[in-house]
């Protein structure tokens, strides 16, 4: 099979700057952040408002790509899972899927929350829940 090629579209800038500082959901207690687009793909936000709900996917630039089997929700003392059965960011191919409200749209950027990824992770993709 052909390797695939994925493309960054923005970065996330966040308050969470360390692994140990991200919750394991959004909803778990997860900041405001900002997405800022990169070069080329600014109008892409045209026709975002305040309110929309958007389900974000970001690349876990800091994942462990080996892993195939995992504990859920960290919990060492449980027997390990298969990794594509949790939501572990640890994965062959770290994928994030973060469902996110807009809060705000300014010129080449978004503020969405709750977003439970790192300062400078890439975003690969935004789409409308619909």
């Amino acid at each position: 099979m052909e390797p695939i090629s994925l493309q960054p579209i923005g970065i996330v800038r966040s308050p969470l700057v360390l692994l140990d500082d991200c919750p394991l959901q959004g909803h778990e207690g997860a900041p405001e952040a900002w997405i800022e687009l990169l070069p080329g793909f600014e109008t892409g936000i045209k026709d975002l408002a305040p309110g929309k709900e958007l389900i974000l996917l970001t690349w876990f630039h800091a994942a462990d790509r080996s892993v195939l089997q995992c504990y859920p929700r960290k919990e060492v003392n449980a027997p390990p899972l298969g990794v594509f059965t949790t939501r572990s960011p640890d994965r062959p191919n770290p994928i994030g899927l973060h469902p996110v409200t807009v809060l705000a749209v300014e010129a080449g950027r978004v503020k969405v929350h709750p977003l439970e990824a790192l300062d400078g992770t890439p975003v690969i993709d935004i789409k409308p829940v619909i």
